[in-house]
């Protein structure tokens, strides 16, 4: 069969290697059929990823090659949405774009200028040497950049950032966070800013002279028994003689620590494939091991990527911008105290807030839900605090309750009861604990109800589909009251969904957490 390339993605004959898709004769994205498409008469159709629509209106030449590029599916010009322009795949600046590993759009470093290249090499060689003699742990290249050193004696061309690890000789993940801790605070105090990830990861954000920052990983390695972990997510059988002593490897000209056998480490993260090149590789991470890590360090975050995906893909913007029927219920409610809009999205109710006077924080556990609200608050010059919060870690609960139990709020929160777990909701129910019963403030809650029965709503379907549930109101009511909680008003109503599309029943929830009495207490 032949290759077509339309605005429902591309349509190629099924296999299960990688091919490589070129818009305009640059690098946009890699896929494997029979793993990322839908079987179709006549072949396998692979969607467009979500980051990828917003620029595919116009026309431009498409080429879809194998990784080698000798064998050619498809080379035509082709017109693609609405739009006449030239299809393009860039940044404001111009700049090419292309999707990474893990389905963002970055720069690579094929795409990269070859200064820019030196500084993320210089870069990643005095983030190591920071670690080393301030920070106390020995850390050595790893994952993709491991892999471009060995296999290819450079970076591989479809990467966007460097890896390291360290190995830590503790097995508690008390003291593996608590050295990750340290970690952290002796790079800040080296001028590094950077991000935590999980307790037991950080990214260090490297400035660069194009404008972008780059990140370098820092991953803790461990073993607990005769099982090696490494985040994110690996683990497996791999010996420490396989590690330390450290071995040397040169990359653009500098030199890095490796893994003493970096061979058994790259077969330990790629499989024994590791020298046949895939631009589209995922890793197969053992269930068992993924759970221990996320209940060691990181908390559960199942659905992080999808909401991730969503805020920063063309749907988010069938989202309303006004705001919500519940926060027109709300706002008259709210007094003199500020609220805290938790899973805040786009953040149009915790806008809204703002610009009438309220003082107004708002939370969301996608990193890119939060600096879209960030960025909206500065072009519209309203006042909004907006930060993480992970619901599925405890660690991250108990830093905001903590806050909060010093400075009371409201808690406000729509659409987010139907898209959590239930360990997720029993730590809202601890925020609201530890962040209303000081002050006085109120929870309010809005979310989409089973109705008439268990099954009664169940036909009518929610959008963003899959990742937002019915919950039944009882349910709901006795958990908030097994927390502690008082439910003040509860009512089922007409409403909307996330996108604004009507929802025939939405829960109305304002509950509060009086303060204990101490005899109680005894």
């Amino acid at each position: 069969m032949s290759t077509v390339v339309s605005d429902d993605g591309i349509l190629l004959p099924a296999a299960s290697r990688p091919f490589l898709v070129e818009i305009d004769g640059h690098y946009v994205w890699s896929l494997t059929p029979e793993r990322d498409g839908v079987r179709q008469l006549g072949g396998v159709l692979v969607p467009w990823p979500g980051v990828l629509r917003p620029y595919l209106s116009g026309r431009g030449r498409v080429r879809v090659t194998d990784t080698t590029g000798a064998e050619v599916l498809y080379d035509a010009e082709v017109g693609l949405g609405a739009g006449d322009g030239p299809l393009a795949v860039v940044d404001r600046a111009g700049n090419r774009l292309c999707v990474d590993k893990v389905g963002h759009l970055t720069r690579s470093f094929e795409a990269t200028a070859e200064e820019v290249r030196e500084e993320i090499m210089a870069g990643t060689r005095r983030a190591i040497d920071d670690l080393r003699e301030h920070a106390g742990v020995k850390a050595y290249l790893n994952y993709g950049a491991l892999l471009g050193a060995i296999r290819e004696g450079r970076m591989l061309a479809h990467d966007s950032d460097t890896d390291l690890c360290y190995l830590s000789d503790h097995t508690s993940p008390a003291d593996i966070i608590t050295e990750s801790y340290r970690i952290s605070r002796a790079m800040r105090a080296r001028g590094w800013n950077l991000l935590r990830m999980s307790g037991g990861d950080i990214k260090l954000l490297l400035p660069l002279s194009d404008g972008r920052l780059c990140h370098i990983d820092v991953f803790v390695a461990f073993h607990v028994g005769d099982t090696f972990f490494q985040l994110g997510n690996r683990s497996g059988d791999l010996p420490r003689s396989a590690i330390e002593p450290f071995s040397t490897i040169e990359l653009h000209g500098h030199e890095f620590p490796a893994p003493r056998d970096p061979e058994a480490m790259l077969a330990f993260l790629y499989g024994l494939d590791w020298r046949t090149p895939d631009p589209s590789f995922r890793y197969a991470d053992p269930p068992a091991g993924v759970r221990r890590l996320d209940g060691w360090l990181r908390g559960f975050r199942a659905e992080m990527g999808l909401w991730t995906g969503f805020v920063t893909g063309p749907d988010v913007r069938s989202v309303p911008r006004g705001p919500s029927p519940f926060a027109r219920w709300v706002a008259p409610q709210l007094g003199e105290l500020p609220v805290l809009d938790v899973g805040t999205g786009t953040g149009r109710d915790a806008l809204w807030f703002a610009r009438r006077g309220h003082r107004t924080g708002a939370v969301d556990f996608s990193r890119a839900a939060v600096t879209m609200v960030r960025r909206k608050a500065a072009r519209h010059g309203v006042d909004v605090d907006a930060d993480q919060l992970i619901l599925g870690e405890l660690r991250s609960t108990l830093l905001h309750g903590t806050r909060l139990a010093r400075d009371p709020h409201h808690l406000y929160a729509r659409q987010l009861i139907g898209c959590l777990d239930d360990p997720a909701l029993d730590q809202l129910w601890r925020l609201a604990r530890m962040a209303l019963r000081p002050g006085g403030g109120r929870l309010f809650l809005e979310f989409s109800a089973t109705h008439d029965g268990p099954d009664g709503a169940a036909g009518t379907p929610l959008a963003p589909e899959g990742l937002v549930r019915r919950v039944d109101p009882a349910r709901v009511q006795a958990a908030i009251e097994a927390a502690g909680g008082v439910v003040e008003e509860l009512v089922v109503v007409p409403g909307e969904d996330l996108l604004g599309g009507d929802d025939p029943a939405i829960c109305r929830i304002r509950a509060a957490w009086p303060a204990r009495n101490t005899k109680d207490d005894r």
